[in-house]
């Protein structure tokens, strides 16, 4: 029996185990599982591994960037990025990847149409890969965040109106909390906007109903999560 499964802090609003069910039953793919695992810190990350005999993981809030503590072994490009969300344990070693960065590149580039400026809000694990993902594609960005350079009191009227694209890369939104949304002037964002939300349950978030009232194009993150399931299904069997 191989076992799989998805470590984060907490994680009552995620649809990969479903995901992953749903498509070892859909191809009839036996001995295998895939659990939750729940952790208040990953410094134990070795004893989870060697106590559940895993043989890989998803990772998630809050874990995808001080993962990079305890792992064995990176890709260049994962390294670059500066955060992974995906393990494959080969030989005792734990090998990290990053499937975040060609699911958000799949799943944004039909609809970019020639839409060049992006708007990153927050500074976490999954907006390292978002970053990389606008370097590939040639889309120029800043990032706002509570922290950074740029925080959420820079968006004004006037400069919002720059952008024609704004990723939420903040947990805001996200089941159970799904009346949270990023403090950001709304009112006056261009119309020809894409809000692209990395949150997939809810649905439609408050982000992607305001986007949706002011005429925006929208889209949530279900399929970068189908996406980087896959492209985590196609590493651990590399």
């Amino acid at each position: 029996m191989r076992l799989y499964g998805l470590i984060g802090k907490k994680l009552e609003h995620s649809l990969s185990k479903k995901y992953f069910e749903k498509k070892f039953l859909d191809n009839n793919i036996k001995n295998i599982k895939y659990i939750n695992i729940e952790l208040e810190s990953i410094d134990n990350l070795k004893d989870i591994i060697k106590d559940y005999k895993l043989s890989g993981l998803n990772i998630t809030i809050p874990y995808k960037i001080s993962i990079l503590n305890h792992i064995d072994k990176i890709d260049l490009l994962s390294k670059k990025v500066g955060s992974i969300n995906t393990i494959k344990i080969s030989n005792n070693k734990i090998i990290g990847f990053n499937t975040d960065l060609p699911a958000f590149i799949d799943s944004i580039k039909p609809i970019l149409k020639n839409r060049e400026n992006a708007l990153i809000l927050g500074d976490g694990g999954v907006a390292q890969s978002i970053k990389s993902g606008l370097e590939i594609l040639n889309i120029k960005y800043i990032t706002i965040s509570r922290k950074g350079q740029y925080k959420y009191e820079y968006l004004n009227k006037e400069n919002i109106k720059e952008f024609d694209i704004i990723i939420n890369a903040t947990p805001l939104g996200m089941y159970p909390n799904i009346n949270l949304y990023p403090n950001i002037p709304y009112e006056y964002i261009n119309k020809n906007c894409l809000l692209y939300d990395t949150v997939y349950n809810p649905e439609l978030t408050k982000f992607l109903k305001f986007g949706k009232k002011y005429g925006c194009d929208i889209k949530n993150g279900l399929e970068m999560l189908h996406l980087q399931a896959d492209y985590s299904w196609e590493f651990w069997n590399k």
